[in-house]
């Protein structure tokens, strides 16, 4: 049998339980009662200072975080490209160059954005 078929088949079991399950859980699990001590914040037994204890976060963190992901997953991409050019020939040097000049086009972007700079304020 192909290994994509059995691939496929594998994935569509797993869905296939997983929906079930929460199916099952939707219309046989049991249904709590909201009542007002439920609904009340936990804060380790003290009594809440504000009703609503949500505070928005500032929007410039959310850039900080896409930055951080995108060099965290590039610097992954450099690990997994050191350990798979064994044989480095002229080639993977030239995709190596390529891979780090996007990379410093990315930080020249960054810096140039000053996207950074409204966090340290």
């Amino acid at each position: 049998m192909n290994p994509y078929v059995i691939f496929l088949l594998y994935m569509l079991a797993i869905m296939g339980f997983v929906f079930t399950t929460l199916l099952m859980n939707r219309y046989l699990g049991p249904k709590p009662v909201a009542t007002a001590a439920k609904m009340e914040p936990f804060e380790c037994g003290a009594t809440p200072v504000d009703l609503r204890n949500v505070k928005a976060i500032p929007i410039k963190y959310y850039a900080v975080a896409i930055v951080f992901i995108l060099f965290d997953l590039e610097t992954v991409f450099l690990f997994l490209w050191a350990l798979g050019a064994q044989p480095v020939t002229g080639f993977m040097l030239f995709t190596f160059g390529i891979f780090v000049a996007l990379l410093v086009l990315m930080l020249l972007y960054v810096y140039k954005a000053k996207l950074l700079e409204g966090v340290t304020e």
